[in-house]
């Protein structure tokens, strides 16, 4: 009697992959199984959504508004525009369930809290104190994915993370000054960054079910009422006389810088979303030497080569597994 012949697998999903001859599932990572589903350019949006996101506190700076009203317009302003973005993202809108929705809202809220925490602290302590405290998501990040994604590390792997830890000491070191005067705007900074990775843990969560934009719609939207509500509370002034630095840290931060980063969340690990962080300070370096004068050191190179290592050396092993399952199924089309 003949054996029944393997069912062959239908459409696509997360961790499985269909060899084109063989018909027979295989798992794989699911960073090499996500650019077939649209995330090819995953890392580069990443990148990209950093250096938008590293001119966001230059916009702060140059508001005319309190920090958390910035906070409050660079949602706010976006909103229109991320709804009709969502609307025409509406393909893999369609999976929304109670529990989808809850957790979207709840993120939403986390970043609001991030951003009204980091807004506060980044006028109340200095820049360097407030860039080194706001990027801890970029460590307490992948601990979610090692702890419970059960995302473990391999040694190349490791050893960019010690880069980047390195980097990001030697280039915020030289100006980093822990003191009385900005303890309270250290610790709203730190806060911040704890919130962020809530506000990524979140994304992370939902984002294997729905496309990049309506995620990033509802979670501005639901941090919207909270931020005006906190600002009205502390009194700041609201209003702006001049729109450009809002306008400019809407689109760019909001619109472009967490709509790449949303995007990319549901295609690389927690570890590369971290570290990809780094590369906020590393222009924010850029912009304190060429905007207002601050010089360059040796470590700050130096710190900036080491982040810039840790970031190549965390894409090495998908690229290596990515060659190595290409070649696998080269060979399968040759066998058939």
């Amino acid at each position: 009697m003949n054996a029944r012949p393997e069912p062959a697998c239908i459409g696509t999903c997360d961790r499985w992959y269909c060899t084109p001859v063989s018909r027979k599932c295989e798992p794989i990572l699911a960073e090499l199984q996500r650019p077939h589903a649209g995330g090819r350019f995953a890392f580069a949006a990443l990148l990209l959504a950093n250096l938008f996101l590293a001119f966001g506190p230059w916009m702060v700076r140059l508001a005319d508004v309190g920090p958390v009203a910035a906070a409050f317009w660079r949602v706010m302003l976006a909103v229109p525009l991320l709804l009709v973005l969502a609307y025409a993202a509406g393909g893999r809108a369609a999976r929304w369930d109670r529990r989808t929705v809850a957790i979207i809202a709840v993120g939403g809220l986390f970043f609001a809290i991030d951003l009204a925490s980091w807004h506060y602290g980044i006028v109340r302590t200095k820049l360097a104190n407030a860039t080194l405290f706001g990027n801890a998501s970029s460590f307490f990040f992948p601990l979610y994915g090692f702890i419970v994604l059960r995302h473990r590390p391999r040694p190349v792997q490791t050893v960019a993370l010690l880069c980047a830890l390195a980097g990001t000491v030697l280039l915020l070191g030289r100006s980093y000054e822990l003191s009385p005067q900005h303890l309270t705007g250290d610790l709203f900074a730190l806060f911040a960054g704890l919130c962020y990775v809530f506000y990524l843990i979140a994304v992370d969560r939902v984002r294997k079910r729905v496309a990049a934009m309506p995620v990033l719609a509802l979670s501005t939207i639901a941090g919207t009422v909270p931020l005006w509500l906190l600002a009205l509370a502390l009194g700041e002034p609201i209003v702006p006389h001049h729109w450009g630095p809002l306008l400019l840290l809407s689109l760019g931060s909001q619109v472009i810088g967490q709509g790449l980063l949303v995007y990319a969340v549901g295609h690389v690990r927690p570890l590369v979303v971290g570290l990809a962080l780094l590369t906020q300070p590393v222009v924010t370096a850029i912009i304190g030497a060429t905007v207002y004068g601050e010089a360059l050191t040796i470590a700050d190179l130096a710190g900036v080569l080491l982040i810039c290592s840790a970031i190549v050396l965390i894409r090495l092993p998908a690229r290596l597994e990515s060659r190595a399952a290409g070649a696998h199924v080269a060979g399968d089309r040759r066998a058939g």
